[in-house]
Formats: C-alpha cells, sequence, structure tokens
C-alpha cells in the first residue's frame, strides 16, 4: 500500500483495454464492444470509440428521455412532421391521438420512426430541441463522442455515437425499470385505454435477441443504408450482465450477424469472467493518524461495493492500492474523503472510492492540547 500522498480529489479510471481469453471469432461489425454494465470495464471491443452512425439504436436514448421528461399519461396529438416520417412507421395520421406511454411502446418494439417524431415534438416542444435534450443527457452520462440529430436515427451528417457510448447509454437506461419493462414486452395493442381521436394499432416485438440468447433482457435494433445493421443487446446469467454492442454489419448476411455478433461476444464473456466483490460496504481498510485529535488514529471505510468482472487468472494478480495523507487534522467527519482505495490490475486502475473515517473525532481542546504538550516531553 502507497501511503504519504495528499490527495483532493478523486479520478475513477475505467479500464478501456480489449483483453481476450480465447478466441471470439471473426467480427462483421465496424465497431463493437461488450462491457459489464456495474463496472462499466470493458471486456472486449474493436473500435468502440470510433464515431459511427447508430441506426435505430438512437431510440434507446428517445425512450429514456420522454420518460424522465415526459408524463406518460399524456395525450400526444400526431402533427403533420410526423405523420410524414418515412417507414418503418406505425401510420399515424396528422390529428390522430395516443398516449405517450403507448407510444414508446411502438418505439421500442417496432422501432416506428413516426412515433419517435410524435414524441420527440411533445416531449421537447421540437425535434431539433428533443435532440438537444437528448445530446446533453449523453455528455452527462460520459458519452462525450455522441451526437443527436435526429430522435429516430435517421441518417443526418451530424448524428453519431460509439459502440462504447452506446454501451454506457444503455447502461444508464437499463436501471430504469418502465424502459426494462416496454423492451421486454412481447406484443402490445395501443391505446391500452379508450381515448378519443386514437386508432387502434398492434405491436410485436421485432428484437429477435430475446429468443436467440439465454438470459436476454433487450435492447434495441437498427438499420440504415449509411449505419448498416446495428444492434445493441442485453442478457443476465446469474449475478452478472452484460451488454453488447454492434454497429456497421453491411450486406445480405448483416440482419442476422447483427445479433451473431453481440451473443458471440456475450459467450465469450460469460465463459471467462466471474463477478467479483473487491472492496464491500462498510470494510475497514485502512488507519489513519489524527493530530490534536481526542484519538491518535480513526479507521478508513468504504462506503460502497466494488463489483469487478474478472477472469481466474486476473483475479490472481489483481491488488487494492491506498492513497492517502501521513495525517489528518482534527476534527474529523465521518463524511470526509479522507482516503482512496484503486482496484488495479497490470498497472491499470479499474475503479477506485473514497474511504472515511469509521467515526467521528473531536479536536482536543487548548488546555488538552497543552497537557498533551507536556506530556510529550515526560514521556521522553
Amino acid at each position: 500500500m502507497r501511503k504519504g500522498f495528499t490527495i483532493s480529489v478523486i479520478v475513477l479510471i475505467l479500464m478501456s483495454s480489449t483483453p481476450v481469453i480465447g478466441k471470439v471469432g471473426q467480427l462483421g461489425a465496424k465497431g463493437a464492444v461488450l462491457i459489464e454494465p456495474e463496472s462499466m470495464r470493458v471486456l472486449y471491443g474493436i473500435k468502440e470509440q470510433e464515431r459511427l452512425p447508430m441506426a435505430s439504436t438512437t431510440k434507446i436514448m428517445t425512450a429514456i428521455i420522454a420518460i424522465e421528461n415526459g408524463n406518460l399519461e399524456d395525450v400526444v396529438t400526431v402533427s403533420a412532421n410526423a405523420a410524414k416520417a418515412p417507414p418503418v412507421d406505425l401510420k399515424l395520421k396528422t390529428g390522430e391521438k395516443q398516449y405517450l406511454g403507448d407510444l414508446l411502446y411502438s418505439l421500442m418494439l417496432q422501432s416506428h420512426n413516426d412515433s419517435a417524431v410524435a414524441i420527440a415534438e411533445h416531449v421537447g416542444g421540437s425535434v431539433e430541441d428533443f435532440c438537444e435534450m437528448m445530446t446533453k443527457k449523453a455528455h452527462e452520462l460520459g458519452a462525450v463522442n455522441t451526437k443527436f440529430q435526429t430522435p429516430n436515427g435517421l441518417d443526418a451528417d451530424e448524428h453519431y455515437s460509439t459502440p462504447y457510448d452506446l454501451a454506457l447509454i444503455s447502461a444508464y437506461a437499463l436501471q430504469n425499470p418502465k424502459f426494462i419493462e416496454i423492451i421486454n414486452t412481447p406484443n402490445m395493442n395501443i391505446p391500452t385505454k379508450p381515448l378519443e381521436g386514437a386508432r387502434k394499432h398492434e405491436l410485436q416485438n421485432k428484437n429477435g435477441f430475446l429468443h436467440r440468447m439465454s438470459g436476454a433482457n433487450g435492447i434495441k435494433t437498427g438499420f440504415t443504408s449509411k449505419a448498416g445493421y446495428c444492434f445493441v443487446g442485453s442478457a443476465k446469467r446469474g449475478d452478472m450482465s452484460l451488454i453488447g454492442v454492434a454497429l456497421g454489419n453491411f450486406g445480405s448476411e448483416g440482419k442476422e450477424r447483427k445479433y451473431t455478433d453481440v451473443k458471440v461476444m456475450m459467450e465469450h464473456g460469460f465463459s471467462n469472467y466471474k463477478m467479483y466483490t473487491l472492496v464491500d460496504n462498510e470494510q475497514i481498510l485502512e488507519t489513519i493518524d489524527i493530530k490534536n485529535g481526542k484519538e491518535e488514529n480513526v479507521k478508513l471505510i468504504a462506503k460502497e461495493r466494488l463489483n469487478i468482472p474478472l477472469t481466474n487468472e486476473e483475479m490472481q494478480k489483481v491488488t487494492l492500492s491506498i492513497t492517502k495523507p501521513d495525517i489528518i487534522e482534527a476534527p474529523v467527519t465521518e463524511d470526509l474523503q479522507a482516503a482512496r482505495v484503486d482496484v488495479v490490475l497490470d498497472e491499470q486502475i479499474l475503479k477506485s472510492t473514497w474511504l472515511y473515517p469509521e467515526k467521528e473525532v473531536k479536536e482536543l481542546s487548548i488546555l488538552e492540547k497543552i497537557k498533551k504538550y507536556f506530556r510529550s516531553f515526560s514521556d521522553n
């Protein structure tokens, strides 16, 4: 353990290398990535940071922006602009009414472009303003190589993401119960309750990955002539979830290959990695000395659990490295970020978290300081 370094800020550095255990196989995608969403560790990748068009995988962000910023009970009145959106479409009519929440099923189950525009206009006021909301949210999540120019993923010059960014956005979306409910619904008839001015539509979930992969639970397909066949998938087995992204499958085999690429990466991940708890909540990891405190030292604890996917070989090499000052000044509060623990593998930091004093330590009074000062002479 390293000691003697004063720290003022914490830096979380996620491992972005692409380790390979055995052969993943030749992928068809132009860019791809496999991540474990709790740690956001990259388990495999090909050009995972390259900006690429992403077709209707865009709609992952469209859905989460609508869920977070809209009222799903709102009635959406379809504009002429939304009604003229090109296929794939729900064939919404100008003036037709649908519940916002119902349109999200159209968006995610069958990737309807007119529903995406209707959602964007209702929630954002305009398509342009909604796309700004999407881009802003992406950057807040750390997906800084992403820009949205359309809410449905149709090709545009300034509409792009990266495999890693889409995995990051998807990991966030999968924390939302409503989002998970929508993407795993096999079929739906809308409107889900009577609504004057509505037309009836039957929806079927077109995500073939749900039937191709054990443990699959999402997420979204996509295709345009510029982007090729794209797919973002998720699956869970035991205590480990994985997200796979494949962008830019072209040719006659691309329609199926987008699923195969993600499945191959996931089978690799589930076969070679396990989740390990490297730091546990409330775990005591270190002790730190206190200057002018009623106690001379205090134990340091973690306040979060760090679960990280590792191979058996990596688990034998991973270490914890603690960085802390030699001494801290009283008074000491329990919310003081007193030290940092890094999970280190092959000189790379996989994950970090702060360490906090186990308890409060009050400062010595002036009289107590004087007594301690003279006592130090007698002790010598």
